[in-house]
């Protein structure tokens, strides 16, 4: 259809399928490369890399390499037009459909559409004021100039230039004549912007992948996005359950998925019921994408983010006998990071790790909140090799100046809870051993998301570290039965003692650390209530509190704060990180535990 004139005609006799067709060819093109590029990779540069050490050998997989690379670019960009011939045919099938019914309406009201798009009438009765009179037939002609959505079905279609016509058959040739314009213009609009982003799908001669080649997939990606994104973007079932989306995603075809992954990774990289090895797939190639924006952004802000972003890509592409997942990634608000260690679908154990104050996308989160979430996995796999662990910053975690309220953690809790349904729909074990993990304030959010309707989804075993308060009074207000509510409480961790304000008489922020920690002494003999609640770690909680290195005393020693940020650490504290592994693992039992307080 593109380069030629669209009519009416061209329209409704266009076969949309052949668009398929052609879309399904360079799909088996797309495929085929993808094949090839990993025969290259395993059966030919990994065995020359295991088996080869000279000269002679490098050079061959300097060339084994550039050969990938080309068969990566023909399987993305072969992909990319194949998406874009599935898009042009899902959009015109509305206009046409609109054109079809025009007619069909023409044909039973016994109207003559004309080359042009023009509609003839027959002569019929009207109302005049003298009564009724026979009004002569005539032709209506659609207008070229007609918005490209129709108005409201409360309007009377009406004549050009609003004149009347009292002959009843008038207005309604009028309005056919108009839908068919209307679906004329809309199919040409449609096959415009396919067209444009089309003539960009091409390679030079002699091709050879360099960094200007794989700019160009990223510019080729973006224009076969903005033309296609809507196609794919309709079929999201954004507003329904984790496992609906499971449901949706398991119904796709392989290419269907390949489109989602390639051209909309953002749109299902971070959705919760997608496969995690999918999303991974999907924010690997959004991260790239991410990146070029930052770069292009000034400001502190954007460049602390595209500093965490290139530290991410950098781990995700060291070797590591802990796999790594990236399930989510983003720029919105402080920065989002949702990061595996070890497959959330095929382990039977998995913990969910929400950080508290001050985290966000920068060096820190790259450098050692997810080392936590590294630990973790690694520590629970001592005990069950099928354990995964996850660092969740789905959220905005506050700063010293928004920690006293608790919006943060109730706009971060049914995130939490959509990811944790998440992690129920995609893991193949019938019943997997789930561990919801909060530290600081994310504890507070943990706790939130376990008062909202139904809990935190799947939650087995609920661990809460160097918390100032859950929201709750009572361990088993968690939803997961108070015996499965652990505590790591350091004795020298201030954030353990921080008073209510209602005992300091002044807000968190002026009795943060030490006026807290010494007026929460005096203020609170019981040594049981916190700013958020009742102290996960007292007696009056009730949940089962594990031993923990206390840590540097925060008065008379530097460091105050290292208490707060050991216990997921096996080097700075190994008794607290061996008891959240076996936690996590599905082992409390073997727990060394703490007197409560």
């Amino acid at each position: 259809m593109t380069g030629m004139t669209l009519t009416w005609q061209r329209l409704r006799d266009l076969k949309r399928s052949e668009f398929e067709d052609a879309g399904d060819g360079w799909h088996e093109v797309s495929g085929r490369a993808d094949a090839d590029r990993g025969k290259v990779d395993r059966a030919m540069t990994a065995k020359l890399r295991e088996t080869q050490k000279s000269d002679a050998a490098e050079a061959a997989l300097k060339r084994l390499e550039r050969l990938s690379r080309n068969f990566q670019y023909v399987h993305t960009e072969a992909g990319l037009i194949r998406t874009a011939l599935n898009g042009l045919a899902s959009e015109l099938a509305g206009p046409q459909q609109q054109l079809r019914q025009a007619l069909e309406d023409a044909r039973n009201l016994k109207f003559t559409v004309h080359e042009d798009g023009s509609v003839s009438y027959p002569a019929a009765a009207g109302e005049t004021l003298l009564g009724k009179k026979e009004e002569p037939g005539g032709t209506a002609p659609g207008s070229a100039r007609l918005p490209l959505e129709a108005p409201p079905l409360t309007e009377k279609p009406g004549l050009p230039g609003g004149g009347f016509n009292p002959n009843p058959n008038a207005a309604k040739a009028q309005a056919i004549a108009d839908r068919i314009a209307r679906a004329v213009r809309s199919a040409a609009d449609i096959d415009g912007r396919y067209a444009q982003a089309l003539s960009k799908l091409k390679a030079a001669g002699g091709l050879d992948v360099t960094r200007a080649t794989l700019e160009d997939v990223f510019r080729d990606t973006d224009a076969v996005r903005t033309v296609a994104g809507r196609y794919l973007g309709d079929g999201i079932p954004e507003d329904k359950s984790p496992a609906e989306r499971k449901k949706w995603w398991d119904g796709l075809t392989d290419e269907q998925r390949q489109e989602y992954v390639t051209v909309v990774p953002d749109l299902v990289g971070g959705l919760d019921g997608i496969p995690s090895a999918v999303r991974d797939e999907a924010n690997r190639n959004h991260l790239p994408v991410l990146i070029d924006k930052l770069e292009s952004q000034g400001g502190d802000d954007a460049q602390t983010k595209l500093a965490a972003l290139r530290g991410i890509e950098a781990k995700l592409n060291e070797p590591s006998k802990v796999p790594m997942y990236l399930l989510g990634i983003g720029d919105e608000g402080n920065g989002r990071a949702i990061v595996a260690y070890g497959n959330p679908d095929t382990s039977r154990n998995v913990s969910a790790y929400v950080p508290g104050l001050g985290t966000k996308l920068d060096g820190e989160f790259v450098d050692d909140t997810l080392k936590r979430g590294l630990d973790t996995a690694k520590g629970a796999q001592k005990y069950d090799e099928s354990s995964a662990a996850i660092v969740w910053l789905g959220y905005d975690a506050p700063n010293f100046a928004t920690v006293v309220s608790t919006s943060n953690a109730e706009e971060g809790a049914p995130a939490y809870n959509q990811f944790m349904a998440g992690l129920g729909a995609t893991n193949e074990h019938k019943d997997p051993h789930l561990t919801a993990i909060g530290h600081s304030y994310g504890s507070l959010a943990v706790g939130t998301a376990a008062q909202q309707d139904g809990g935190i989804p799947g939650a087995d075993d609920i661990i809460l570290l160097g918390s100032p308060g859950t929201g709750v009074d009572r361990a088993e207000d968690l939803g997961v039965g108070k015996d499965h509510v652990f505590v790591g409480a350091a004795d020298n961790d201030p954030v353990t003692k921080l008073p209510s304000g209602q005992q300091s008489g002044v807000g968190l922020v002026a009795a943060w650390p030490l006026g807290g920690y010494i007026a929460g002494d005096i203020a609170d003999q019981g040594d049981d209530d916190l700013y958020f609640g009742k102290d996960p770690a007292s007696v009056a909680f009730g949940a089962r509190r594990f031993e923990v290195d206390d840590g540097p005393r925060p008065i008379l020693e530097l460091g105050g704060f290292d208490a707060h940020s050991n216990y997921f650490s096996p080097e700075r504290d190994a008794v607290s990180a061996r008891n959240i592994a076996k936690i996590v693992a599905g082992a409390p039992e073997s727990i060394l535990t703490a007197e409560r307080r």
